[in-house]
């Protein structure tokens, strides 16, 4: 696909996606999201790829948020289409059925965050500043930013966020929830590599699965998520991943997982 604000780039079964705007603090605008959600829709129909990382171009910022110069002069009614469109990319990203990480530096603010939390790990340096400022614009979060911080973080945290709009360090958003892990800058990549590494290596539908149940499981009652765990539970038996993972266990080899 031609991109003008993405860089692609695929290492063995990872596929990273760099978001290319960096004299923008690679800020969210109409374009960008709509190529974004392309590269996702493209990466959840290759089974080639089993690990999404999403970067931000630059030094300072994963994402600093939605394009403020573009959302100035949005009607009410263009607003609900962009809002509607972020909020598309998000669940997309979050449904994939293929781990997706973020690797977080300096900015994830505003649409910046809300995009960090649709992914399923968020790897951040210790220099990340998190935080949902749209209150200071005579704004809300518009991509699924006020529900995914309640479900990842609890009420509290999310209106601390929200209605005082002022950014938090990593050490805090870790405590929160926010956060997987928390490494030094200078280990930063390492880390993210190695994790998604490990990622690529495991059995692909074993991973659907379990994406699926702790998603989706988790906005069922109880009983209904158990039936929907134990439906997925028989059907890794009906794959060869299932097989190949018992048969190397036996036999004390690594798996070599084909994703059926």
């Amino acid at each position: 696909m031609d991109c003008t604000h993405l860089l692609i780039e695929d290492t063995g079964a990872v596929r990273r996606i760099t978001l290319n705007r960096a004299d923008k603090l690679n800020a969210l605008n109409r374009a960008l999201l709509g190529e974004l959600g392309s590269a996702m829709q493209q990466a959840r129909h290759d089974d080639a790829v089993r690990v999404v990382v999403l970067a931000g171009a630059g030094e300072k910022a994963f994402v600093a948020g939605a394009d403020i110069t573009e959302m100035a002069d949005l009607t009410a009614a263009q607003a609900q289409a962009f809002s509607q469109q972020g909020q598309s990319l998000m669940r997309s990203i979050e449904t994939l059925g293929k781990p997706v990480l973020a690797r977080i530096h300096g900015y994830a603010l505003g649409g910046g965050l809300e995009l960090a939390m649709a992914c399923h790990l968020r790897i951040a340096s210790t220099r990340a500043r998190l935080g949902q400022p749209e209150v200071g614009l005579g704004l809300i979060p518009g991509f699924g930013g006020t529900q995914r911080l309640v479900r990842l973080c609890g009420r509290a945290a999310a209106l601390e966020l929200c209605l005082l709009g002022a950014p938090i360090d990593a050490q805090r958003a870790q405590q929160l929830g926010l956060l997987t892990r928390v490494v030094a800058p200078e280990a930063l990549d390492a880390e993210v590599d190695a994790i998604a590494t490990q990622l690529a290596s495991a059995a692909p539908q074993a991973m659907r699965h379990i994406l699926a149940c702790v998603i989706e499981g988790s906005e069922c009652a109880l009983d209904q998520a158990l039936a929907f765990e134990t439906q997925a539970f028989a059907l890794c038996f009906a794959g060869s991943d299932m097989r190949e993972g018992t048969r190397a266990f036996i036999e004390r080899r690594k798996p070599l997982f084909d994703g059926h």
